[in-house]
């Protein structure tokens, strides 16, 4: 590893401010130095931050750490996935794999190519210098992927381990692993076998999430809201059911079909529901509250995820690896995100979120939220790419043309850079119980969000968002009576915007 020393300090530091506005720093001759990317998305997930208590007792309790811990791995994390792919596109064939650590997240970059170091250290990252570059253990596992059907029962998972730049193979028989790496072709050297007790499982006539029953009683959970065109459902686990099955809701009623299923190879499916169902961009954390969703940006190895299963409730841990592959009874799943989340019999199709970002719906794993267990995720993007669904995000619909008109209340204002403002005053408005409906027009190719907040004795929480990569963003909101307000932030770039907002 590279060792640093008043660079690493000074990243140090800035994970230490975590939440204070990027600094601009001042060289050896007096100049002034810009404010690294890591830094400037760590002030802008700041600003941005307000998560749910959910997700803070949930981190606190399975992850050991302090509530103020909790808020700065949210920050660095949400941090890191934002600047995480441009650093990604500049190291190219250099890139060895990127990941957080450590109780706040701290961001690692390795690469395999010494001159790219200084690039990352630029970017604000905590650079690694190891031997092999993310494409080459990429090939290796693919390698071992192609090899499944010699694999031994015996030999339950593969994937990538970032932090040790090798790949890890898992075996019960340490000799039949090294028979199945042999024989599958992938490079010895890059291939570290571990003796591994897992028998991971699906998790069969289960529920996780919100309550889900197939035909004629088995039962799974929803994993999160979709849309495809104007059909409103959700996506699950491909073992939960086959394309045509029928499902009923966690109160009995027909609620729609599976449109499609695939398992193993992969673990996902998605089913259509009717019209006396409405899909919300929400998550059920159970005893912790409801969790809003706000995208599905992909969390960085290291990054603290929380699951919600109706079996054993609300649980956290942290990602362990990408694409896993884990083998069933049932054959073989590649694809899977690792994780140390616990889950039990119950579980299965669930929510995992990083957040407030959708990461992924509950395959499988081994052992238990008492002793403590391994689970695994099919990557919800995935899902949403293979079957061309929209994630319903807090709500979310489609910004409307004609620059958000049609609403009761109009407002306008402008914004510089990583500015926000309270566009129907800081002091908020008074509402009844019902649809909030709100919509941004901001400036074209400037990155701007909307958050609608609600006052909960002397603290506002964010209960709905838009924070799509554009310039508008609209969402409803359906809530109780209470006194909101609506925050405009300008991410990124400056202009003038216009909200328009109806109220209950």
């Amino acid at each position: 590893m590279l060792r640093r020393s008043a660079v690493t300090a000074g990243f140090a530091l800035a994970l230490a401010l975590m939440a204070t506005p990027a600094i601009a720093q001042t060289g050896p001759g007096g100049e002034t130095a810009a404010p690294t990317a890591f830094a400037q998305a760590q002030t802008q997930a700041a600003a941005a931050a307000q998560p749910s208590p959910a997700l803070i007792e949930g981190m606190k309790r399975d992850l050991g750490i302090t509530a103020e811990q909790a808020t700065t791995r949210l920050i660095n994390e949400a941090a890191a996935a934002k600047v995480g792919p441009a650093i990604r596109e500049q190291l190219a064939a250099g890139f060895a794999g990127a990941w957080v650590t450590g109780p706040t997240s701290t961001f690692v970059v390795a690469t395999s190519d010494s001159t790219k170091i200084t690039s990352i250290l630029r970017a604000g990252a905590e650079a690694r210098l190891v031997k092999h570059s993310l494409a080459t253990l990429d090939a290796a596992v693919a390698k071992l992927d192609a090899a499944v059907a010699d694999a031994p029962k015996s030999v339950p998972s593969w994937y990538v381990d970032l932090q040790s730049n090798s790949v890890v193979v898992l075996a019960a028989d340490p000799a039949a692993a090294e028979a199945f790496v042999g024989a599958s072709g992938a490079d010895r050297s890059l291939i570290r076998v571990e003796t591994s007790a897992e028998q991971p499982r699906p998790f069969y006539d289960v529920r996780g999430g919100d309550a889900y029953y197939i035909g004629s009683g088995s039962r799974c959970s929803v994993g999160f809201s979709v849309t495809r065109g104007t059909q409103g459902g959700f996506a699950t686990a491909g073992h939960c059911g086959n394309a045509g099955s029928t499902t009923r809701g966690s109160n009995q009623v027909a609620q729609g079909t599976f449109q499609a299923s695939s398992f193993p190879g992969n673990d996902y499916a998605w089913v259509a529901v009717n019209a006396n169902w409405t899909p919300t961009g929400v998550v059920n954390g159970y005893s912790n509250g409801i969790v809003q969703v706000g995208g599905s940006a992909d969390a960085a190895v290291g990054s603290s995820v929380c699951r919600a299963g109706s079996t054993t409730g609300w649980h956290c841990g942290a990602i362990q690896a990408r694409n896993a592959s884990v083998t069933y009874p049932e054959g073989t799943i590649t694809g899977l995100i690792r994780t140390s989340v616990c889950a039990e019999p119950g579980d299965s199709g669930g929510s995992l979120v990083s957040g407030s970002q959708a990461q992924g719906v509950t395959s499988g794993g081994s052992g238990n939220c008492t002793s403590g267990g391994t689970t695994y995720f099919q990557p919800i993007n995935e899902i949403l790419q293979a079957y061309g669904l929209t994630l319903v995000t807090g709500g979310t619909t489609p910004p409307p043309t004609g620059g958000c008109t049609g609403y009761q209340n109009t407002y306008t204002g402008s914004l510089t850079s990583n500015q926000s403002t309270y566009a129907t005053s800081s002091t908020g408005y008074s509402a009844a119980s019902g649809v909030h409906r709100v919509c941004l027009d901001g400036p074209t190719g400037t990155d701007f969000d909307i958050y609608l907040q609600k006052l909960s004795g002397s603290t506002w929480t964010n209960v709905a968002s838009g924070t799509s990569a554009g310039a508008d963003e609209a969402f409803t909101y359906t809530g109780t009576a209470g006194t909101y307000r609506v925050r405009v932030h300008a991410y990124s770039g400056s202009g003038s915007f216009r909200l328009g907002l109806t109220r209950p």
